[in-house]
């Protein structure tokens, strides 16, 4: 498995994502946080045991922490296992004495913890990280801007366990009425989410929408006046044209028995002329 660097999630889908299969104590996601019972019984958020610490950088918000009242422990926390059991380091807050502790423990104790009076503003966010020297534990109010809190040369088991860790956000009490540790937003600043959801809606008010209707019909229509268009008539005509002729004799030697005159129409008032003899 790769780095706990690219381990990341917001935990805003409402389902416990493959990464956390070795979760247990009934740990559900709800809310967009990781939810871990705080009970009489061990609950936490697990990875399996297949991932690197070495050269990796891990940092969680710490939402919501487990109330003390009634109990004499109660506490909850961002450790890192190893392959031995009580092998580990991490945070831890403890309820009752109201202590985060940055802690490097063999077989469950760190003589040398570094204890900070928790404040909800300033832890508000956690982190670990290692860069093949020393591991850091540093705090921080935004996730942008961090405090470190202690510096350790890197214990061997981080650099031999590779592939072989687990990450564990966990809590616990002895006593008391059980609540919840919350965490949110791991390995992201990036809190976005789409939900999806029922809701049953009731108006104010009705809205009444007027329609507006579309005719189609067919209508017999009347003209006021008639046009009348003049047309023009083009006539082609044949004619008979007769041609009138006057023509006039010299009597000189010319014998008018022998003249014949052949005439059309004669004028008005002209006389034909029989053949003298």
């Amino acid at each position: 498995m790769p780095s706990l660097s690219t381990l990341v999630d917001n935990f805003n889908d409402s389902v416990i994502g493959p990464n956390w299969g070795n979760s247990y104590g009934g740990c559900v996601e709800a809310g967009g946080r990781a939810r871990v019972p705080c009970g009489l019984g061990y609950a936490g958020y697990q990875t399996a045991y297949s991932w690197t610490l070495a050269g990796a950088t891990v940092y969680v918000q710490l939402a919501t922490v487990p109330s003390a009242v009634g109990a004499t422990e109660a506490y909850c926390g961002l450790l890192v296992n190893s392959g031995t059991g009580g092998t580990r380091l991490g945070f831890i807050y403890n309820a009752v004495t109201g202590l985060l502790r940055c802690t490097n423990e063999t077989g469950y104790f760190d003589a040398n913890s570094v204890n900070l009076t928790y404040n909800a503003t300033t832890h508000k966010w956690l982190r670990l990280r290692e860069d093949g020297t020393n591991v850091y534990w540093d705090t921080s109010t935004d996730g942008t801007t961090w405090t470190n809190r202690r510096t350790l040369a890197t214990p061997a088991w981080v650099t031999a366990g590779i592939d072989t860790v687990a990450l564990d956000m966990s809590a616990h009490r002895d006593a008391g009425t059980p609540d919840w540790a919350e965490y949110d937003n791991f390995n992201t600043l990036a809190d976005g989410a789409v939900w999806s959801a029922a809701a049953a809606l009731t108006a104010d008010g009705a809205l009444t929408s007027a329609a507006i209707p579309t005719y189609m019909a067919a209508a017999d229509l009347t003209a006021d006046a008639s046009l009348a268009a003049a047309g023009t008539i083009a006539a082609r005509a044949a004619a008979d044209l007769a041609a009138t002729s006057d023509l006039g004799a010299d009597s000189t030697g010319v014998d008018s028995s022998d003249i014949n005159f052949v005439v059309g129409k004669p004028r008005t008032g002209w006389a034909v002329s029989r053949p003298w003899r």
